[in-house]
């Protein structure tokens, strides 16, 4: 599963769409999106309800608590809104550690409510099934919800149903709202299964005399079911977290791992970073990052990604394109870092793979030696023994620093040495064969891996050595009177 959030607008605009609710929802569909390229003569046009509502305004670039930021413009008519977005739209802002450009606005109507009308409700995914969070007191001041709020386990194969949402999550709820609630949050919950949320928040949910109306909305849902939801969903955007900007770079290889089986990902953290990762597995990709961290490598990491899933020589290529393409666009002092890492492949040709990050190597090696970019490869699987002879090659041939490891070396041993926490052996480690009585090793040290070589007679010694065992076990066995007395 990969959780990925959604806009508020785009949130809103599935729940308007398609729940199933007896529950009168309010304000559908009404809502405008503005921008620094936004015409308000034409926005009032599309939208002339802006000429007669009062409005909410607020950022739409996944700022959780708003409210207590000041981010958020209330009862305001059009000519308000444009005055309070003078001061806010492509201002630089501070949320928590985070510091982004404010750009994208959400306009809506503004609901007149008390404070007992607000209520608070989140569903989200866990291994046990989805948990349904309800509490009669929403709005900004919620506080700890995870203590405060009722909370309904719904297991992976069970319904949600409205008599269950009453008797556990609406017992604090003034009878006169319990039907209306408990029909919305049914509603909500089959919405957020049938377009496969894994988090859906909404905070606060408003129940007046009218209906019910959705304030402020966050949610996230299971981008790989993209080719279940696809008529529904429609062409989806993936906003990038507040503080991050949206690369193109990172939309190329989206669109690489659109179109493969295999599995490319992309994440740029710090362009400007000097510590570069090209890691095959999403498991290994997670370590190396940790270990990165915990080196006190944070402030410098660059991206996180990875590559897997048999990718071919070609898509392996692409993607290391990429990564130098972006390496090697402004210098760092120190040089830079390219850590190509992986733990024991299960069935990728690492040959192949490596094969596609030589030839991007090749084709960049001008600026990798200008930026003096240092790569440190650790790699083991089907055909690693040539793959990293290749790697090692290339070091030689263009003179490009390349550190080659294979399995006799720990998968993040690596990180140390880039980081400039270990020494760089000048030879690597022999690896250790619990049967190195079958394996006559040959260490080459020029491409830095160690490669075992076993023997036909070694092989045989085995085998008759294992029929000697089962031989005595099985005697053994039927001296005892517990077994056959032939193979």
């Amino acid at each position: 599963m990969s959780a990925k959030a959604i806009s508020e607008q785009t949130g809103k605009e599935f729940l308007y769409k398609y729940i199933c609710t007896s529950a009168a929802v309010q304000n559908r569909f009404r809502y405008a999106n503005v921008t620094t390229e936004t015409d308000f003569d034409r926005l009032a046009q599309d939208h002339p309800w802006l000429l007669t509502e009062r409005l909410v305004v607020k950022p739409d670039q996944l700022i959780k608590r708003r409210g207590k930021l000041g981010l958020v413009g209330v009862n305001l008519d059009l000519k308000g809104v444009r005055e309070w977005l003078k001061t806010h739209l492509m201002r630089e802002t501070m949320v928590g550690k985070a510091k982004g450009i404010l750009k994208n606005f959400l306009i809506e109507p503004f609901v007149a409510h008390k404070q007992e009308e607000e209520f608070y409700v989140c569903i989200y995914a866990t291994r046990e099934g989805d948990y349904v969070l309800f509490h009669h007191e929403g709005g900004v001041d919620v506080g700890d919800v995870d203590a405060k709020a009722s909370k309904l386990l719904v297991g992976v194969d069970e319904k949600l149903t409205e008599d269950a949402v009453r008797k556990q999550l609406l017992t604090h709820v003034a009878a006169d709202k319990r039907a209306v609630l408990a029909s919305f949050i049914v509603g909500l919950f089959n919405l957020y299964e049938d377009l496969y949320f894994t988090y859906l928040e909404i905070n606060p949910l408003v129940v007046t005399k009218d209906g019910v109306y959705v304030l402020d909305m966050a949610a996230k849902i299971d981008a790989t079911a993209d080719y279940l939801c696809k008529a529904k969903w429609g062409d989806v955007e993936f906003p990038p977290p507040f503080g991050r900007e949206a690369y193109p770079e990172e939309a190329y290889i989206a669109d690489l791992d659109a179109k493969s089986g295999a599995s490319l990902k992309l994440t740029l953290l710090n362009p400007r970073g000097r510590i570069w990762t090209m890691v095959a597995g999403g498991g290994a990709s997670v370590v190396y990052s940790d270990t990165i961290c915990d080196l006190g490598g944070v402030d410098e990491l660059a991206n996180y990604g990875e590559y897997s899933g048999a990718p071919s020589e070609q898509q392996t290529y692409d993607y290391a394109k990429t990564i130098l393409s972006l390496m090697t666009r402004e210098k760092h002092p120190e040089g830079k870092v390219l850590i190509i890492g992986g733990s024991i492949a299960n069935f990728t040709n690492v040959a192949a793979t490596f094969k596609g990050i030589v030839r991007a190597i090749r084709d960049y090696q001008g600026p990798i030696k200008e930026h003096e970019i240092t790569i440190f490869v650790r790699r083991g699987g089907p055909n690693y023994q040539e793959g990293l002879r290749v790697m090692g090659e290339v070091g030689k041939t263009t003179g490009i620093p390349i550190h080659v490891f294979g399995t006799e070396t720990h998968m993040t041993a690596i990180v140390g040495m880039a980081l400039g926490h270990r020494p760089i052996p000048k030879e690597p480690p022999v690896a250790a064969h619990t049967a190195n009585f079958l394996l006559n090793s040959s260490a080459s040290s020029s491409v830095g891996y160690t490669r075992p070589i076993i023997s036909y007679r070694a092989i045989l010694s085995f085998f008759n050595a294992v029929k000697n065992v089962m031989l005595c076990v099985r005697g053994h066995a039927c001296v005892l009177g517990k077994g056959p007395t032939s193979i």
